[in-house]
């Protein structure tokens, strides 16, 4: 199995799902994190990755880690600073579309969205409240890009579009699609040489349907439009992913592979939940599994079984505890006060 593992985590594309399987691989095989300075789960984002950011990190004597995978904006030369040069990068992507209207309810005190009343009314004169020299526009357009290290307000001509999709393809190695998440689960375990369990998850930092907002045609065609570098990116991605799929793997044995991925997760879903799937913020237990609530997003988590064995209660803990509780707790365990 690989160990030294790149993964640009994207906003809003099921990637806290992806951390979870990250944490629980590191976990289990002992691995070092490049956490940031002092904790949190922000490598001093939105600047762009810089090695020294990284706790435990000098220029004098730089130590590698094997799992680089806490927010930041891409920086390659940066990155090779704190990882081994033989690492496996890669990312995620999801529709844009669906994207900025996940990102309008999540980042709501953004600049640009904070004065709009709908998602509606700021696309109809997006100017009117967008910003290009606001501290936190990237929320509002193009974020994807914005992740991968480009300049979400920099022209979209077929040149400079080309030139993008050629650096991130010759950055990483895999590139993941959230709205098929479990045939992306079965490419990156593939690719990884790690076994089923090690990428089996349940879907974590996920809104309650109830604060979704139904988009029209017109709404939709306005986000691609205001969202090109990012629509790009994903429309090129999308294809790439089936073609390897197609090459790599074939269909047949994809959907077996995905049908296998599933069943198990429905194993564990019965072993693991009260009532096999996720619950309101409010209806949650036990408050140490309650995911940060953020914007107008009304985040979803999990309640376990009670009277589980301590080793069952342990492997599901880990599969629903939330992004910011388990990285804190692999920090402290990580950077843990040696006695004198």
């Amino acid at each position: 199995p690989k160990t030294d593992i790149v993964f640009l985590k994207v906003h809003k594309s099921a990637s806290s799902t992806v951390m979870n399987i990250l944490f629980r691989f590191g976990e289990t095989h002992n691995l070092t994190f490049a956490f940031p300075l002092g904790g949190g789960n922000q490598l001093f984002y939105p600047h762009h990755f810089l090695a020294r950011f990284v706790q435990g990190f000098t220029a004098r004597s730089p130590r590698r880690f094997n799992i680089l995978c806490h927010h930041m904006r891409f920086l390659q030369p940066e990155v090779q600073k704190v990882v081994s040069s033989s690492a496996i990068y890669f990312s995620i992507l999801r529709n844009p579309v669906q994207l900025m209207e996940s990102s309008f309810a999540y980042y709501k005190g953004a600049a640009a969205f904070s004065r709009a009343r709908s998602l509606e009314e700021f696309l109809r004169q997006p100017y009117h409240y967008y910003s290009p020299t606001d501290g936190d526009r990237h929320y509002a357009k193009n974020l994807m890009a914005f992740d991968f290290g480009f300049n979400p307000d920099g022209e979209v001509s077929a040149e400079r579009v080309q030139l993008m999709l050629k650096a991130i393809e010759a950055s990483f190695d895999l590139i993941l699609i959230s709205e098929y998440f479990d045939e992306s689960m079965v490419l990156l375990k593939e690719m990884l040489c790690w076994d089923l369990d090690s990428i089996v998850s349940f879907p974590l930092n996920i809104r309650d349907s109830s604060t979704k907002s139904h988009l029209s045609d017109d709404i939709v065609e306005k986000i691609k439009d205001w969202n090109r570098l990012d629509w790009e990116i994903y429309t090129h991605f999308n294809r790439t992913f089936w073609e390897r799929i197609d090459r790599d793997f074939g269909r047949e044995r994809m959907q077996r592979e995905v049908r296998v991925l599933r069943e198990r997760q429905a194993e564990l879903a019965r072993t693991c939940l009260q009532g096999m799937g996720s619950v309101a913020p409010k209806d949650i237990k036990d408050s140490s599994l309650r995911p940060l609530q953020h914007g107008n997003a009304k985040i979803l988590g999990y309640n376990l079984k009670q009277g589980l064995d301590k080793e069952t209660e342990r492997m599901c803990r880990r599969l629903v505890t939330p992004e910011l509780q388990y990285s804190s707790a692999l920090y402290k365990k990580q950077f843990a006060q040696k006695p004198p």
